[in-house]
């Protein structure tokens, strides 16, 4: 009846009434279809998606050739605006170096996104990249939960905690090749964690850490001796890795092909604060990693992660973002400069997220437009240390030096009250007040990071994360490209490309993720936690055969011997399910 009466209206009221249906009709492959539908009907939406935004755009889609040799290097939480800035910085540093080596590869941008919200912290937006799947806040290579309609891409209900195989995963199990991961976070931080772990809490570091250091990983090199235990350092050591901690020299001179080396308690420091007599920069860890994986003659993955870009600009620190960029960037050209001689790799760049909203130009700066750029971007130059490592010095320092020392190293005056600001920064050692009167107050390191930002022609929204696109660069021996605006689970379909497992990861998912009661069943079953509740085993027990199979672990006990799997066992608490591979069903029946 509706209908009828729109025509009754005249041609006005008609198209008033048409263009809005038909907006809603264009949209509704992007909208949640309902939980009763198969995981078969996901993957079709999703690829309508891709479809659909193929066919308005009128974008083209190579098939790319598959290579030996991946290699993938994001820079965490960098916004389009930090490269930008970072490229001013180094101009004016180096006249003669006015673009960055990522610049002649740049060839599109990507929609990063969690599950259910447009803007997505460093686990699902990575997670996307490696299993393919949406995933949600805090969930790390991990199946989400649907949540109805704010789900961007449907979600379906019957998967939720479902462990997903990702790219580097299926790489060594399908091909046998080597991987590795670089990164200068602690190791078991979310994006290293997205390619080699699986967990609904990113935080999880008990979980996540152990499940790396049994998942196979033949290189990574970044932060976290604290977190490398003393069964983790002996379980790597039975299986032939070299495990160094805070040790420069041994990294450089290693020659062997199975290396743990890390450094520092938790997180590298920033590439301005590091201390080159002690720790490595990511160039030099990218270049080691890259020269011990190819070794295989089957190739290698590698992901490369500059993860303290995203860090700096958390804390809104304009000269830690610029300056941990520009060491991502130097990483790439090892990497770049690898697969152009190489002929066989292909290298793919692109942030997970955006982060802090930075702008170069500032409401607070009054004709900042007309400012030259010595103007905007010269104070920054002055600055020898970031915030963080200007924390570090101010708390070992004297509470009398606080001025003399922010003024060596930034060339800024402290005012008064910007001396009052840092004595009641939370976690300033020397402040005249109380912790508890401090304890509400931004710590030391975002302190100055303000006063910092408040001297250059550079501005700050937030200091979260931001759901804008983010840069895509590439290269490939022959030039298949995933150019023009994309969608981050579609890089996860480039990268499968690249390394010849299209249509492999659901089934390579379910064949090594089967739920223990589908791969036992029939048999008898127990949940043991009496010797680690942070470790559960599954005890199943079938004639005179006893298996017993630890969480986050991938060796097996077949009558009290140790037997080596080819994958992990994954306990997720929420629906109390271990996930392991089918083949376990053979060692028992």
């Amino acid at each position: 009846m509706k209908v009828l009466s729109v025509f009754n209206h005249g041609k006005k009221q008609f198209f008033n009434y048409l263009i809005p249906a038909l907006a809603v009709l264009l949209m509704l492959p992007l909208l949640a279809i309902g939980n009763t539908a198969s995981a078969q009907t996901f993957e079709n939406d999703k690829r309508s998606v891709i479809q659909q935004i193929d066919r308005t755009t009128g974008r083209v889609n190579r098939p790319a050739r598959p290579v030996k040799n991946v290699i993938v290097l994001i820079p965490d939480g960098c916004s389009l605006a930090t490269i930008s800035l970072a490229r001013w910085y180094q101009w004016l540093q180096h006249p003669d170096r006015p673009a960055l080596y990522i610049d002649p590869f740049v060839c599109g941008t990507v929609r990063t996104f969690s599950s259910n919200a447009p803007i997505g912290d460093s686990a699902p937006t990575t997670s996307c990249y490696m299993t393919g799947e949406p995933s949600r806040t805090g969930f790390v290579s991990t199946y989400p939960l649907a949540d109805g309609e704010k789900d961007i891409l449907w979600v379906d209900s019957t998967q939720a905690y479902q462990p997903l195989m990702t790219v580097l995963e299926a790489s060594r199990l399908v091909h046998g090749k080597s991987t590795g991961l670089v990164f200068t976070c602690e190791f078991p931080h979310a994006t290293p964690a997205d390619c080699s772990a699986h967990n609904f809490d990113r935080g999880d570091y008990t979980s996540i850490a152990s499940q790396m250091v049994h998942n196979k990983l033949d290189v990574v090199i970044g932060g976290g001796v604290s977190l490398l235990d003393d069964d983790h350092k002996a379980y790597l050591a039975e299986q032939g890795y070299t495990v160094q901690l805070d040790d420069l020299n041994g990294l450089n001179t290693f020659s062997g092909n199975k290396l743990w080396s890390l450094f520092g308690d938790r997180a590298l420091p920033y590439d301005l604060d590091r201390d080159p007599a002690k720790e490595p920069s990511l160039e030099q860890m990218t270049s080691k990693a890259i020269n011990v994986l190819a070794s295989n003659p089957n190739g290698f993955f590698l992901m490369v992660e500059g993860s303290k870009v995203d860090w700096a600009a958390h804390a809104n620190d304009p000269v830690g973002m610029i300056t941990d960029f520009l060491a991502f960037d130097k990483a790439c050209k090892v990497a770049l400069d690898f697969a152009q001689r190489d002929g066989q790799t292909a290298v793919i760049i692109m942030p997970d997220h955006g982060n802090s909203g930075i702008s170069i130009g500032t409401k607070r700066l009054s004709g900042y437009d007309k400012l030259s750029k010595e103007q905007l971007f010269g104070n920054l130059l002055k600055m020898d240390r970031t915030a963080e490592g200007l924390a570090d010095l101010l708390n070992r320092a004297d509470a009398s030096q606080m001025a003399s020392i922010v003024k060596t190293h930034t060339a800024i005056e402290l005012t008064q009250t910007q001396q009052e600001q840092i004595n009641m920064a939370s976690d300033y050692r020397h402040s005249s007040l109380s912790r508890e009167a401090r304890r509400r107050n931004p710590n030391l390191q975002y302190t100055l990071a303000n006063i910092m930002s408040l001297a250059t022609g550079i501005g700050f929204t937030t200091n979260g994360h931001t759901g804008e696109e983010v840069f895509l660069a590439a290269y490939h021996p022959e030039n298949t490209l995933p150019t023009g605006v994309r969608m981050n689970v579609e890089i996860n379909d480039y990268l499968c490309q690249l390394l010849s497992l299209q249509d492999s990861l659901p089934v390579l998912t379910q064949r090594y993720f089967a739920p223990h009661t589908a791969v036992f069943e029939g048999l008898r079953m127990q949940v043991d936690t009496t010797a680690s509740k942070a470790h559960p085993e599954l005890v199943v027990k079938h004639k005179r055969k006893e298996l017993r199979l630890k969480d986050d672990s991938s060796v097996a006990l077949l009558n009290g011997k140790p037997v080596q799997l080819s994958s992990l066992v994954v306990y997720m608490s929420k629906n109390k399910t271990f996930y392991l591979p089918k083949a376990l069903a053979d060692l028992v029946k």
